[in-house]
């Protein structure tokens, strides 16, 4: 278990590549502590990364995977463009994230639930699972639910 320092972040112009997506964890986790869902959290290189443009054309665009999405998970768009910058805030969000769940290459995605302590403003992360590159939304979504599965199966 890890646990990463939060931060406070007010609304701004800034919003992820893809409808239905967050790019505030505090937002996330808000969101996932009312619904009970889990956070999918997408660490991608948006302007440059080949398989993470992919992954979106072949997943994360289709009506099949977003109807899934609204009712399996929260989903949180983590992005580490080059050609753009994005406001401080969410870059050190993102860095202390990737930081956290130790990813070194893009796109990882990775399936986890939080917990905030509100004396340190803290949050422990419950890993279920991570995941890249998949060429179908049934390919993507089926790795997905197995993970949430085992941890329902606990």
């Amino acid at each position: 278990m890890s646990t990463i320092t939060a931060f406070a972040q007010s609304d701004s112009e800034y919003q992820a590549h893809q409808e239905g997506w967050l790019v505030n964890l505090d937002e996330a986790y808000e969101i996932s502590k009312k619904t009970g869902k889990p956070i999918l959290a997408n660490f991608t290189g948006s302007d440059w990364c080949g398989w993470c443009k992919r992954l979106s054309a072949n997943v994360f665009v289709h009506d099949e995977f977003k109807q899934w999405a609204n009712e399996n998970v929260v989903l949180l768009e983590l992005d580490f463009p080059r050609r753009f910058q994005l406001p401080v805030k969410y870059r050190q969000q993102n860095a202390n994230l990737q930081q956290a769940f130790g990813v070194r290459g893009y796109p990882t995605i990775w399936v986890f639930n939080l917990d905030k302590n509100e004396t340190t403003n803290q949050f422990n992360i419950e890993a279920l699972g991570k995941t890249g590159y998949a060429k179908t939304v049934e390919d993507f979504t089926s790795g997905v639910d197995q993970m949430i599965a085992r941890k329902e199966g606990e």
